[in-house]
């Protein structure tokens, strides 16, 4: 599982301030959960944000991102960061902001059983 782990390093600075993250490792990266929901994850060149569906739009009618796909299917929300597009602390913080702006709005995966 290769992720960027300078990127990663990044992401945990910005995020030290929050008394609730963890990091989980999904989607070929690594993945930081606020108060048990997504928030932001790190692959091998790009983060991936969790914006919600109208701050996606706004975005990439900008074009500084992608709409991630699962498959055919669009995973509204949620888009892609190059990291050419995040070489300042400006540029990640911003994405980073918009990924904790709309986390409370979120809504939390449900917790799986564990099987036994």
């Amino acid at each position: 599982m290769a992720y960027n782990q300078q990127m990663a390093d990044r992401i945990r600075e910005a995020l030290m301030d929050l008394p609730v993250v963890e990091e989980k490792k999904m989607f070929q990266g690594v993945c930081f959960m606020v108060d048990d929901k997504l928030c932001v994850c790190v692959g091998n060149n790009y983060i991936l944000c969790r914006i919600g569906e109208q701050q996606a739009s706004i975005e990439l009618e900008k074009g500084n991102c992608n709409q991630m796909m699962s498959g055919e299917r669009v995973m509204k929300g949620y888009v892609y960061v190059d990291d050419f597009n995040l070489q300042t602390n400006k540029d990640l913080n911003y994405w980073v902001n918009l990924c904790l702006e709309f986390n409370p709005l979120a809504e939390a995966s449900k917790k799986r059983k564990s099987k036994k």
